[in-house]
C-alpha cells in the first residue's frame, strides 16, 4: 500500500471535493505525493469534462451581485435539475459571483480568465464539473451600471434556485417601486426599453404583416392606417417596457407608474435559464 495516511486523504478530499475511492486510488497511483495525486484528479476530472462537451445544458440558476453603482448578474446552466438545487452548483455561482465582481469581468470571456488565485474561474468551474459529473457553463453575464440597481429573482418552483434574474438600473428615490418594475419585468418579458429602441427594420417587418392581414381582412380603406398604427401600438406594448401595461394594475402603463414615482428606467436585463 501507498505511504499516505487517512489525513493526507482527507486533506485532498476536502479541497478538490472528489469521493472516497477515486481519491484513494489517486494517492495510490502517485505514492502518497498529494501534488501529484492532485493533478491526476484534476486530469482526470479534465477528460470526463471533454466528454460531456457536447452535452446538453438547460437547468441552472440565475445569481446577482451588486457591487458599488453596478450589480452583475449571472446565468450558470448545467444538466440536471438534482444539480442545478444541490448545495455545490449553489455555492459555486457565489464563488463565481466572487471573482468575477473583483476583477470587474463585463463579459463572459473576461468572467472566464478572472484570477480566483493561481487558478482561473474557467478552472474553478471545470473542477466542480468533475466533481459533480455533469457539463456547467456559465453561459451569460451582464453588468449593469447605473444610480441605481434593482433587482429580481424569481422561482419557477420552490424546490429549484431562482431560474428569472431581472436587474434594473434606474434613477430617482422610490426603491420599491424599481422592485415592483423588476418583478413586472420579470413577467412580462419586455424586450427594449421603449418604442424608440426597436430596431427599424423590425418595425418595418411588423407594418407589413399587420397592412397585409388589415388588407385581407375587407376593411375600408379609409379605415386601413387607423387599424394599422392601432395593430403597431398592440406590438410596442408587447416588447417596450414603458408601452406595457403595468403587471399590478393593467389600468396604467409601466411609463405611468414610473413618472408617479419619480423614476427613470435607464437600463435593465433579464436572464431565463435556458432561454
Amino acid at each position: 500500500m501507498a505511504d499516505f495516511s487517512l489525513a493526507d486523504l482527507k486533506t485532498l478530499r476536502e479541497s478538490l471535493g472528489t469521493g472516497m475511492v477515486e481519491t484513494k486510488n489517486a494517492l495510490v497511483e502517485a505514492g502518497g505525493d498529494l501534488e501529484k495525486a492532485t493533478e491526476l484528479l484534476r486530469l482526470k476530472g479534465a477528460k470526463g469534462n471533454a466528454k460531456r462537451a457536447d452535452r446538453s445544458t438547460s437547468e441552472g440558476l440565475v445569481a446577482a451581485r451588486k457591487v458599488g453603482g453596478a450589480t452583475t448578474l449571472i446565468e450558470l446552466v448545467c444538466e440536471t435539475d438534482y444539480v442545478a438545487k444541490g448545495e455545490r452548483f449553489g455555492a459555486l455561482s457565489e464563488k463565481v459571483l466572487d471573482f468575477v465582481t473583483a476583477a470587474s469581468a463585463t463579459t463572459v470571456d473576461e468572467a472566464l480568465a478572472a484570477p480566483t488565485g493561481e487558478r482561473t474561474v474557467a478552472d474553478l468551474i471545470g473542477e466542480d464539473a468533475a466533481v459533480l459529473g455533469e457539463k456547467i457553463v456559465l453561459r451569460r453575464l451582464v453588468v449593469v451600471a447605473a444610480d441605481s440597481t434593482e433587482v429580481y429573482l424569481h422561482r419557477t418552483s420552490k424546490d429549484l434556485p431562482p431560474q428569472v434574474g431581472v436587474v434594473v438600473g434606474y434613477s430617482g428615490g422610490d426603491a420599491e417601486t424599481a422592485r415592483s418594475i423588476a418583478q413586472h419585468i420579470a413577467f412580462a418579458d419586455p424586450q427594449v426599453l421603449s418604442r424608440d429602441d426597436v430596431p427599424a427594420d423590425e418595425v418595418e417587418r411588423e407594418r407589413a404583416i399587420v397592412t397585409e392581414i388589415a388588407n385581407g381582412e375587407g376593411k375600408p380603406a379609409a379605415a386601413l392606417p387607423k387599424i394599422i398604427e392601432g395593430r403597431l401600438t398592440g406590438f410596442f406594448k408587447q416588447v417596450a417596457l414603458l408601452e406595457q401595461d403595468y403587471a399590478k394594475d393593467n389600468k396604467q402603463t409601466v411609463a405611468k407608474v414610473l413618472d408617479a414615482a419619480g423614476l427613470t428606467v435607464t437600463g435593465f436585463v433579464r436572464f431565463k435559464v435556458g432561454a
